[in-house]
This record gives C-alpha cells, sequence and structure tokens, in this order.
C-alpha cells in the first residue's frame, strides 16, 4: 500500500499545510488503509468509509482538539482516529490493551466524549456550547457529527430541542447515508445551498435583523418566527420538506458528503456562523468498496474478508453449536406459527438477534423500531395491552436506555411482554459500552418482574415456551453472545415452572450455584477440582427471580461452603441473592464466595480474554473452588489442631 501523505499526518496539524488537491489524495489513501486494516482485524467498516472527506474536511477546517468534534456511536470514527495520532496503532483496534472501536477521551485528547451507545451527540456537544459561551470561549466551536440511524432515538431530538432554546453556536452533521430524509440533491437545491452558505449573503442578512433589531422592529421571539417563515419559503420553492422545519435552527442541505472541495466551501461559509444550525450532508456507506456499497448491512461489521476479491472469510460452523442468537429467532418462528398473537420487536437489530427469520416468515408481525429502545419497550406494552404477545430482543446494555419504561409501563402493569436481553454478560472487542453485565442487578428489585437465564439452548427453548405458557406478566431471558453449547438443540419444549432450579451433580465439600450459560464454565472447574479430590455439587438456579427458596434452604442446610457464579456484576446479582436469603433466614454460619464481574467497567478485548482477567473463565473459577476448598480444610485441622496440606493449581 502506497501512502504519499497519510504516512506523514501525525496530527490535523499537518492536514493543514497541504493543498485541496493534496487532501483528495490523502482521502483516498485513508480509505485505503482502513479497507487493507479492516480486512484482517474487523471492525465497523462501512460507517468509516463513508465519513472519509468529512473527516478531513473537519479536521483541515478547525482547531482540534481545542475546537470540539463530538461523534455519535464512534462506528464512523475511525478515519478521526487516523488522522489524530493513532495510524501506527490502528492494527490493535479493539484487541486487548489496544485502542477502542469508540471515541473515549481517556484514549486521545480528540477525543471529546465516550461514545458506544446512539443519538447521544447532540447533547453532550450542546453542553459543551453552552459550557463555552459560560466562560466567554467564543471562539471555540462545537459540531456534533451524527448519523441517520442515530436520529431515530429520541435523545437526537431533545437535544435539538432544546438546542433552540440555549445561546449556543452548534453545528450539528447529519449524515444521511440510508434513511431518505430529504429528496436527492438537485439543481435547485443546488442553489439553495450555495446561496444561503454564502458569506455575503449571511453578513446581509444579519445586518438587516441588527438593524431591525436597533429600532425595535423585531424581538427574539420574532426572529423565530421568521426562521421558520424563511424554511416555509424554501419549502415551497423546492416542493420538499425536512423533519427540521419545526425548529428555530438554520438548516442547509442536503449536500454531497464526499464532494471535499464543496464540503469544505460549506463548513467554512458557515463556521462563524451565530445560532445553531444544521448542516445536511449525503453519504454512501462503504464509498470506495464496491461490495460494501451494495450491502451496508452486512458490511457495517463484515468480520474478516478479502480486500482484493471483497469476498467475506466466513468461519466454517459446520457440526458446530448454533449461535444463541439463531436459536431465539428460529425458536420465535416456531412459536410464532402456532400462535398467532406473539409478535417480534427490535430497535434496529433484527440481523443482530436473528429476528431476521420472524421478519421473513411473517413480516407484518416483526418490527424494527429502529435505535429507540425506550419506544420498542413502551410500543410492546401497548401491544401487550391488547392481547398480543411480544418478544421485545434488545441487547442488554441498550436495555439500560429503557429502564423507566421497563418499570412503568410493563411491570406496573404487569403486562406480558418477553423481554430477551441478547448479548448478556462480557462481549468482547466492543468493550464497556457493549457489556451487558448490569441487568440483572438493575431488573432485579422491580417487582412483577420473572428473571431468567438458560444454561443451554435447550434451556432458552424451554424458557421462551414458560414465557408464553406459563406466566401472565412480563418476563425476562437474559443470554450471551455467540455460540451455545449443543449441536442438537431442537428438543420438545417443556413449560418450566417459575422460580425452580435443578440440581446438575452431586458432592459433599462446596456447592456451587451458578446461573445461565456461564454454569458450563463452573461445570468444567467442577471437573477438574474433582481430579483434585474435590467434590463439588453443582446447582444451575435457572431464575434469579424468583429466587428458588426450597433448593437454598436445602443447600444452606448441608453445606457450609457456597460459591456463586454469574456473568453479570457482583453487587446486586445472583451472589448478592442468595447472601440476602442466607442472612434473613438465620444462616450464620454459612461462607458464601461470589463470582462474577468485579465494581469495574471491563475493558475490550476477545470474550476467552476478558473472562480470564476477570476471573469467571474455567480456570478462574477452579482457582476459587480451590482457594475455598483450602480454607475449608484448614478451618477443619486447626479445629483438630492438625497440620493442613494446601492444594495448588499449576500452569493455569
Amino acid at each position: 500500500m502506497t501512502m504519499n501523505y497519510l504516512q506523514h499526518i501525525n496530527s490535523p496539524d499537518d492536514l493543514k499545510k497541504l493543498s485541496i488537491d493534496q487532501l483528495e489524495t490523502v482521502c483516498a489513501e485513508l480509505r485505503e488503509f482502513i479497507i487493507e486494516q479492516l480486512s484482517h482485524n474487523p471492525g465497523h467498516f462501512g460507517s468509516s468509509l463513508g465519513t472519509v472527506e468529512l473527516t478531513v474536511a473537519l479536521h483541515y477546517l478547525y482547531q482540534t482538539p481545542y475546537d470540539r468534534l463530538v461523534w455519535d456511536v464512534g462506528h464512523q470514527a475511525y478515519g478521526h482516529k487516523i488522522l489524530t495520532g493513532r495510524r501506527d496503532r490502528f492494527s490493535t483496534n479493539r484487541k486487548l490493551g489496544g485502542l477502542s472501536g469508540f471515541t473515549n477521551p481517556k484514549e486521545s485528547e480528540y477525543d471529546t466524549f465516550i461514545a458506544g451507545h446512539a443519538s447521544t451527540s447532540i447533547s453532550a456537544a450542546l453542553g459543551m456550547a453552552v459550557a463555552a459561551n459560560l466562560r466567554g470561549e467564543r471562539n471555540r466551536h462545537i459540531v456534533a457529527i451524527i448519523g441517520d440511524g442515530s436520529m431515530t432515538g429520541g435523545l437526537a431530538y431533545e437535544g435539538i430541542n432544546n438546542a433552540c432554546s440555549q445561546p449556543n453556536n452548534l453545528l450539528i452533521i447529519l449524515n444521511d447515508n440510508d434513511m431518505s430524509i430529504d429528496n436527492n440533491v438537485g439543481g435547485m437545491q443546488d442553489y439553495l445551498v450555495k446561496l444561503t452558505t454564502s458569506a455575503k449573503y449571511n453578513k446581509v442578512r444579519n445586518n438587516i435583523y441588527q438593524g431591525f433589531k436597533k429600532r425595535n422592529l423585531i424581538s427574539e421571539n420574532e426572529k423565530n418566527l421568521v426562521l421558520r417563515f424563511n424554511n416555509s419559503v424554501k419549502s415551497l420553492i423546492t416542493k420538499e420538506q425536512n423533519l427540521f422545519e419545526g425548529f428555530n435552527i438554520r438548516y442547509f442541505g442536503p449536500v454531497d458528503g464526499h464532494d471535499l472541495p464543496g464540503l469544505i466551501r460549506i463548513l467554512r461559509n458557515i463556521k462563524d456562523m451565530q445560532g445553531p444550525k444544521l448542516l445536511h450532508i449525503k453519504t454512501v456507506k462503504g464509498k470506495g468498496f464496491k461490495p460494501a456499497e451494495k450491502s451496508a448491512t452486512i458490511w457495517h461489521s463484515p468480520g474478516l474478508f478479502n480486500k482484493d476479491t471483497g469476498e467475506r472469510i466466513i468461519k466454517d460452523n459446520t457440526n458446530q453449536p448454533q449461535l444463541y442468537q439463531d436459536v431465539f429467532g428460529h425458536t420465535l418462528v416456531e412459536m410464532a406459527e402456532k400462535n398467532e398473537n406473539i409478535v417480534g420487536v427490535t430497535p434496529a437489530m433484527p440481523t443482530g438477534c436473528s429476528m431476521t427469520f420472524m421478519a421473513e416468515r411473517f413480516p407484518s408481525r416483526a418490527f424494527d423500531v429502529g435505535i429507540a429502545e425506550a419506544h420498542a419497550v413502551t410500543f410492546s406494552a401497548g401491544m401487550a395491552k391488547e392481547g398480543l404477545i411480544p418478544f421485545c430482543n434488545i441487547y442488554s446494555s441498550f436495555m439500560q436506555r429503557a429502564y423507566d419504561q421497563v418499570i412503568h409501563d410493563v411491570a406496573l402493569q404487569k403486562l406480558k411482554v418477553v423481554f430477551c436481553l441478547d448479548r448478556a454478560g462480557l462481549v468482547g472487542p466492543d468493550g464497556p459500552t457493549h457489556h451487558g453485565v448490569f441487568d440483572l442487578a438493575y431488573l432485579r428489585p422491580i417487582p412483577n418482574l420473572v428473571i431468567s437465564a438458560p444454561y443451554n439452548e435447550h434451556e432458552l427453548r424451554n424458557l421462551m415456551h414458560t414465557a408464553v405458557y406459563g406466566n401472565d406478566g412480563p418476563f425476562v431471558i437474559r443470554y450471551p453472545r455467540g455460540q451455545g453449547e449443543m449441536t442438537d438443540w431442537q428438543n420438545e419444549p417443556q413449560i418450566l415452572p417459575i422460580g425452580k432450579g435443578r440440581k446438575l451433580r452431586k458432592g459433599k465439600d462446596i456447592a456451587l450455584l451458578s446461573l445461565g450459560a456461564i454454569g458450563n464454565k463452573a461445570a468444567k472447574a467442577i471437573d477438574e477440582a474433582e481430579k483434585l479430590g474435590i467434590s463439588v455439587a453443582h446447582y444451575d438456579m435457572v431464575f434469579l427471580k424468583p429466587i428458588d427458596e426450597e433448593m437454598l434452604n436445602k443447600i444452606a442446610g448441608k453445606f457450609k461452603y457456597i460459591i456463586t457464579v454469574e456473568n453479570g456484576v457482583l453487587k446486586g446479582g445472583l451472589g448478592s441473592a442468595v447472601l440476602e436469603f442466607l442472612s434473613e433466614n438465620n444462616y450464620t454460619e454459612t461462607y458464601v464466595h461470589r463470582v462474577g464481574i468485579p465494581d469495574e467497567f471491563v475493558t475490550h478485548g476477545s470474550i476467552s480474554e476478558l473472562q480470564q482477567i476477570t476471573g469467571i473463565d474455567a480456570a478462574g473459577i477452579l482457582e476459587q473452588i480451590i482457594h475455598l476448598y483450602n480454607d475449608m480444610t484448614r478451618n477443619s485441622m486447626l479445629s483438630q489442631n492438625m497440620i493442613n496440606p494446601v492444594i495448588q493449581i499449576h500452569n493455569r
């Protein structure tokens, strides 16, 4: 790969030394660099290819990092990372100890705000713009860059609405690469964009306004009326409307987001314009790589691929366990074929959660509501109120965005909504913004919820059936990302007794209680412990709420030493629930050791690496079993005045 310019760009200051023609070459090299890097180190591909020209134009014109660029989500910010001193480290992107796949201020001063969840950029940028005004930093520019997908989130509109009522000079750039908010660029549209972004036009416009204001002929409120009138006239002339006409905000566009000279000219013209403004640019997701341009969804995050042929390198999973996601998707279709009240809902993740199977089989009963988790929950509640049975599938970390709706709109009314929390637990390279480790803790206090986690694919299918045919209210099923445990996953589903666990293995020294698929790691640890002469009983709790108190009574009556294992935070989850039960029932002599995610945000890396770091892999659980067994035998022998032989782990 030849880099005549990119290899010499170590900060945005290096861009400012180049001509426009040279900058266009930089764009080509940057695009080629991203393609080459992501072909063998997977990441979010299409979005960053679509923002190459915009990224170069912004860093060329603005004095970053003093001027603030606030990227929404971060999928579109790979070019930004490469141009801000991280080119030589980009091969570590999303790897343990390497660069984050999203913007993160701890990583670089050019990353102004952490971004892993959508629709946050406008609100965050507005806060920065207001702060700049309050501090008298009138020359500090704040730019929010948001994609059209993120514009489906209500938070984006809350931010725009507030931007119109606060003194600020915020620039919002809407990167429209899919949703048809406006028609494509046309002749009249081009003319109006050139006119309204012209420095001369805006100077005359401002002089007229200031003159009217001095003579008390116009007030601030009347200024907003004039702005709305101008938008209406523009709509009349172009026979087009856009979503922003109702806001008191200057709107420019749409413009070609791949025309670098044009972008630089327009951005320069509106850069110092007073008041909030929105520039609407049209881009192509995956620009510069034909396969990605044709199939944006597949190439959003395509995995490994051949950069020369465009062929994706897909792992052969023949005779391998199915993904939990696919088991969910196929089972949902199977159930929907027998029950016409079953519907599916997902906030913009139909492929990731495998709701696509339902959409193909029953297109009128599968709903992708866009990046709008709160709406997805309340929408599901509305359908449940009328007798439908919604399976609302939301990634665990994204469910955090709909917490009030779960409480107020579903649980309070005890509506029959089945929440399938995909990507529960540690998720890998996407890191702390995406780890689904809090759901057990934040859902457990909510009345009327049943909370469950399947040990394997059979149990997932059982729980889906139980949610529909064995329960009258809201039901939560959390399961991890990736492959399950079984190649033969199509069991005959059973309706499980709510709040009942099951004993998987007998033992006499220690009782291990696990919840969900992480129990398979615990089972491997127990096998190894058995070889060391440690006898561990294993219980799959199945339900966190209601927890199986009858089984806990039996366990506490037999075992003095208990280990709990969960793929979630220690504070508030399974271990906490067990401790509460034992305390409330006066089991004062029982010792509980909890294994789970510590009280910290876990970094990014592969799932296996992160499970090892947090001690919830088989080796880590074995280590805790041995540690607890040594304590147990030491205490026993001390009481008999004997010397304790300590078991140790080797070659972990």
